[in-house]
Formats: structure tokens, sequence, C-alpha cells
């Protein structure tokens, strides 16, 4: 199977990381930094364990600097990071997964008909009341872009589980934002 290499705009400051360049190093998190923060934050939904996974993150993207073959854009290799970090620490955390059977899965179409526009920090809030197992898929899904089959892998869990805890998450969001 042949691999796309794929040209990153930061390529140069990925091979000045692998030739230990710390000016680089330091450019680099302060490009990802941000945004991988949001993606700590979505999943853990506690600003001290995102701050302390983003740094282990971030240590691990650096020292492995040497793996990045460029089979995707160095953003997309740091966020696989930062979510396995993530989702690692979230197991620190004993979150109990709900296996359900699969006739419990109710169709997406049916629970959110009313598609009304809610405020963007309305919905944030919402979103970090849930409990940590929802609000992990949901971030994954919805605002990662994972499917199922990976959240799946990712979390150690089956895929129907996934999908549950997504459906579940929606229908408890629905119901935060109703009140």
């Amino acid at each position: 199977m042949e691999q796309t290499l794929y040209l990153d705009r930061h390529y140069s400051l990925v091979e000045a990381c692998k030739r230990g360049d710390r000016k680089a190093q330091y450019e680099l998190y302060r490009l990802y930094s941000k945004s991988m923060f949001n993606v700590c934050m979505r999943i853990l939904n506690h600003m001290g364990e995102a701050e302390d996974v983003l740094q282990e993150a971030f240590l691990d993207a650096f020292q492995k600097i040497h793996d990045f073959r460029q089979t995707s854009t160095f953003g997309a290799w740091l966020k696989q990071i930062v979510v396995n970090r993530a989702i690692n620490q979230l197991r620190q955390r004993k979150v109990q997964w709900v296996e359900v059977e699969e006739a419990e899965y109710v169709g997406e179409e049916a629970l959110l008909q009313d598609e009304t526009d809610w405020e963007v920090e309305r919905v944030r809030a919402a979103i970090q009341r849930l409990p940590d197992g929802f609000r992990t898929v949901l971030s994954l899904y919805l605002l990662e872009g994972y499917d199922h089959e990976e959240i799946a892998e990712v979390l150690g869990i089956s895929e129907s589980t996934s999908r549950t805890q997504y459906m579940r998450a929606k229908r408890k969001l629905v119901e935060i934002l109703s009140t």
C-alpha cells in the first residue's frame, strides 16, 4: 500500500526540531499549544489535567519527532498524541463506559429535529456539564471528527457503545440546554 507524503507548512520547523533546535520546538509549541489545549479541555474538562496532558503530549512529540514520517500533517500527528494522552488521563479517573444492546440504539435524526441556534458559550458550558464518558465520545465525534470505529478503538470500547454514548450525550445535552 502506497503512503502519501504531506507537504506540511511547518516542515522546516519539524526538520529543525529533529536536529534538536530548541527555538523550533518553542515555535511549534507556540503555533499548536492553544488548539491542542482546547482538545484536552474538551476531553478532560479540567484545566489542571488539561495543562499537564498538554505538556506531556508535547514532550512525547518532541522525543518521538524522528518517528514523524509526513504521512499526515504535523498537526494531525500531534493531535493524535494529545488525544491519546487525554484519553489515558481520563482512564485513570476510572470512567465507566456503559455497554448496551444494539437494539437500544435510536436513530440520530430523531433526537435533534428542532435545529435551534444556541449560543456557542451556552453549548460549550452544557458540554462541560456532561459526564466524562458522554463528553469524551461527543467531543471526539462532533468536534475532533473521529468516527465511531476510531472512537471504539481509541477508548477500548465497542462501536455500539460509542454510538450509544454519543446518542445519550446528545440527549443529555438537549436536556441541559432546554432547562
